[in-house]
Formats: C-alpha cells, structure tokens, sequence
C-alpha cells in the first residue's frame, strides 16, 4: 500500500480506546479500499462495535486518526462525519411503531434539507420526498409494505426498512452492524442480496459474526482479537490462518 490516499474511502491509523484503564481498540491500523466491501470479525469482546463507534464518530478515541478520502474526521461528531458522506446502521433497529416505511423513509430524506430541523412538517411539504422514498423502499424490496405500521412487520423487514434509511443519506460509506444478526434463513439470503445490490458504487464496511455472510460478500476481511488486528486478507485467506482458527476455537472452548 502506497502512503497515498488516492483510493482509500476510510483509514484508521493507531486508533486506541480506552474504558477506565481498560482497552478496548489497541493501536488499530485499518485501510478500506474505494468500492470495497470490507468485513470486521473475531470473537465476542474483540472490539468490533467499538471500533466501529469510533469509526462512525459515536465513540471518541484516545489516540490514533481516522480519515475519510484523505480527510481527517477524527473527534467530529457523528453528524459531521455524516456530512462526509458515511452513514451507519445499528445492531438493534429503532423504528417509529406507529409509522409506515414509506414515512419513516420520507423523514430520513428531509432530514437532508434544510427542513431537517423540524421534526414534521404538513403532508405537501413531505409529498416532494414521496418519489425517492418509493425508490429506496423499491431498492430493499418493501414497495408492497410501503402504508403498513413498522411495528407490523417481521424482523428480515425491520432491518431492510433501516437500510433504506441509510440509503436515504445518499453516503459514499456505509457502516452496517451486523445486518444479518437474529435472522432466519431465508432472511439471511435476501439480506445478502440485498447488501450486494446497494454495494454497487458504494463503499460497505461491516461486522457479522455469521462467516457465511462475510464469505459471501467481502473482499477483504479484518479479524480483531482483544481490541488489536489478529490478522487480514481475503476471506479464503483468513479462514485458514492458524492465528484465527485458533482465537475462534479458543472462544467456543471456552463458552
């Protein structure tokens, strides 16, 4: 790797979080290519969500930088790194009960306007952002559940209608946090899918513990153990590193 950043979407250099004399993140060193797809693994305390608070401005670091093509964003807050064109999803889905996707789609587009201030605003107001929400729910395949309350539909929905949110932002990067956690199946496959169709032209970064999904969709894998880089490649690569193996074999024998 060259000390340019032409290509690098994201970089993290010596980034270290500390919780009260505990370490969470140790000196982490992480370059996420342009267009890339880009998996966080490693067993149960590694420090994957940690890092990845970091990375999307939730969590300030101790020490270390972090860049977004090229520019330094280290300690902005999560709403300015935003504006550098990241958006994340969250592990557990927030949604509106009482809201449709077609709604909750809407707001997350005026949320980029100048109208992002106020909560609500009258229905023709928000009928302009009725075009593109229809698109984005269209895109994660909930156009026929566009008018139905979020708090009707199954979990597999709940986590589609919240990457439509972060598609809403229009980011360059998007952070998602183990998109495919607590699913079947069936919902794993679609999500797959899913995330494949919206990778096209953007940069993904994610954790999942599921080694299917990351198998299937990464092009490069970052295993964390105690909080520092256990090792890197691609998929094939990583799976079959003794260091891995063995930081995976020790967890279960340890469970």
């Amino acid at each position: 790797m060259t000390s340019t950043t032409q290509g690098i979407a994201l970089r993290a250099t010596g980034l270290t979080k500390d919780f009260r004399g505990f370490r969470a993140v140790n000196d982490v060193d992480l370059t996420v290519a342009e267009g890339g797809v880009h998996a966080l693994v490693g067993p149960n305390g590694a420090g994957k969500t940690t890092l990845f608070n970091l990375l999307s401005g939730f969590l300030k670091p101790t020490s270390g930088t972090i860049t977004v093509r090229g520019e330094d964003v280290t300690g902005l807050q999560p709403e300015q790194i935003a504006h550098k064109g990241v958006a994340r999803s969250f592990q557990i889905t927030s949604l509106f009960e009482n809201l449709d996707p077609r709604e909750h789609v809407e707001l997350a587009l005026q949320s980029r306007t100048t109208m992002g201030r106020t909560f609500w605003r009258s229905d023709r107001l928000m009928r302009q952002f009725r075009p593109r929400a229809d698109e984005l729910l269209e895109e994660v395949g909930l156009s026929h559940l566009a008018t139905k309350p979020a708090g009707e539909l199954a979990y597999g929905q709940k986590r589609a209608l919240e990457m439509a949110l972060v598609l809403a932002l229009d980011p360059a990067i998007m952070l998602l946090d183990e998109p495919t956690a607590g699913m079947g199946i069936e919902d794993v496959t679609r999500t797959i899918e899913l995330v494949k169709r919206i990778a096209a032209g953007r940069t993904v970064v994610f954790v999942d513990h599921n080694m299917h999904v990351v198998g299937s969709l990464a092009d490069k894998v970052t295993v964390l153990q105690q909080g520092r880089v256990l090792a890197e490649g691609t998929y094939e690569e990583v799976r079959k590193d003794p260091r891995v193996i063995t930081a995976y074999l020790g967890e279960a024998s340890n469970a």
